[in-house]
C-alpha cells in the first residue's frame, strides 16, 4: 500500500473538477426495527433520490445515545439505527458513487473497526471518525486510539474530521483542533449544522491564517446545512449544541412557515461562507442534511440541496 494516504479530494477525482466547491447529501440510516417492507421501499426511494441529486459524496452518520451530551430532556426520543456501512452495502447497492462512513469510535472494540477499514480498503469510502459526545462518557475507545488504529491498518481510507464553529466560539481554538487532527491524518473537515454565520466565519479565518503562518495547505472545509421543519425540530438543533442567533430564533418561531423561512437562512449562510472561502482561497463545500422522517422535511432538504448545487455547480455560461 501506498505510504501516502488517501484524500477526499483523489477519492472525488474525476466527479469534480479541480477547484470546485464540494456537494454531500447526508443520511440517518433507518431504525433497527423498522419493518423489512417498509425498509425496501425506503431505500428505493432514498436511491432514487440520491441519483437524481448526483451529491459528489453521501454522507451516512452512525447514531449513538447523546444523553450525557446535555442534561435536559432529549426532544426526541433516541431510536437505535442501522449500522450505516450495513445499510449502504444492503439496501443502497443502487447508489454507485462515493459515501463518507461516519464513526462513533466509542462504541467499537478496536479490532471491529479495524477490520471495518481493512474491508472497506479500496472501495469508493470515505470516514469521519467521531469521538465522544461528552468527556465524562466511559467508551471502550477514543478518537486518539482510533486514529492510531487507522495508521496502523495502513490508512486504507480517506479520513475526515469534525468541526464545530460553536466549540470556536466558546473556547478560541477549534483551528488548533483541526490542524492536529489533519496532522493525524484528516484530509477533510465536516462541520456541525451552521446556523450562526458568524462563528463560522470565525473559524475558516483563523484556521486560514494559522495555515498561511505555518505554510500548511488547508483541508477542504464542509458546511452542514439543516432546514427546519418545526419548533421541536428547532429544540432539538439546540439540545445538540447547535447554535442559533436569536434573530435566527425569533425569526423560526414567529413565522407560520419554519421550512421557507429555515431555507432562506441556510441560503443565506451558503452564500455568504461560499463568497468568504473564496476570497481567501480555502477549498469549501456544503453538506445538505436530510435526517428527518417527516416527507415535508425530507422534500425541503432535497430543494435545499439543488439551491446549493446551482450555487457550487453553476450552470456552464450562466
Amino acid at each position: 500500500m501506498s505510504n501516502t494516504p488517501p484524500t477526499l479530494t483523489r477519492l472525488l477525482d474525476g466527479r469534480v473538477a479541480p477547484g470546485r466547491p464540494l456537494l454531500l447529501f447526508s443520511l440517518t440510516p433507518p431504525r433497527q426495527s423498522i419493518a423489512a417492507e417498509r425498509l425496501g421501499r425506503l431505500a428505493s426511494a432514498t436511491t432514487d433520490r440520491l441519483n437524481r441529486l448526483a451529491p459528489d459524496a453521501v454522507v451516512l452518520y452512525d447514531i449513538e445515545d447523546e444523553s450525557d451530551r446535555n442534561p435536559e430532556e432529549r426532544p426526541f426520543p433516541f431510536l437505535a439505527t442501522m449500522d450505516p456501512a450495513d445499510f449502504r452495502h444492503d439496501h443502497l447497492s443502487g447508489w454507485t458513487g462515493p459515501t463518507i462512513i461516519y464513526r462513533s469510535v466509542g462504541k467499537y472494540q478496536p479490532a471491529e473497526l479495524s477490520q471495518w477499514m481493512a474491508d472497506e480498503a479500496g472501495t469508493a469510502t470515505a470516514t469521519v471518525l467521531v469521538g465522544a459526545s461528552s468527556s465524562d462518557k466511559q467508551v471502550t475507545l477514543g478518537l486518539p486510539q482510533a486514529q492510531d488504529l487507522w495508521r496502523t491498518a495502513g490508512s486504507p481510507l480517506p479520513l475526515g474530521g469534525v468541526m464545530i464553529p460553536e466549540r470556536h466560539a466558546s473556547r478560541g481554538d477549534e483551528h488548533e483542533r483541526m490542524l492536529r487532527k489533519q496532522q493525524a491524518g484528516c484530509s477533510f473537515f465536516v462541520s456541525q449544522v451552521v446556523y450562526d454565520l458568524d462563528a463560522a466565519k470565525d473559524l475558516i479565518s483563523d484556521y486560514h491564517y494559522t495555515c498561511v503562518d505555518r505554510g500548511t495547505e488547508p483541508a477542504p472545509l464542509i458546511f452542514t446545512l439543516s432546514v427546519c421543519g418545526s419548533l421541536k425540530t428547532l429544540d432539538f438543533l439546540r439540545w445538540l449544541g447547535v447554535q442559533l442567533p436569536r434573530w435566527a430564533v425569533n425569526e423560526l418561531e414567529h413565522t407560520d412557515d419554519p421550512l421557507a423561512e429555515s431555507h432562506r437562512q441556510c441560503m443565506v449562510i451558503a452564500e455568504e461562507l461560499a463568497r468568504f472561502c473564496r476570497r481567501l482561497g480555502v477549498p469549501f463545500g456544503f453538506n445538505i442534511e436530510s435526517v428527518s422522517n417527516r416527507k415535508v422535511e425530507i422534500d425541503a432538504s432535497v430543494r435545499l440541496a439543488e439551491a446549493v448545487s446551482e450555487l457550487v455547480r453553476p450552470t456552464p455560461g450562466a
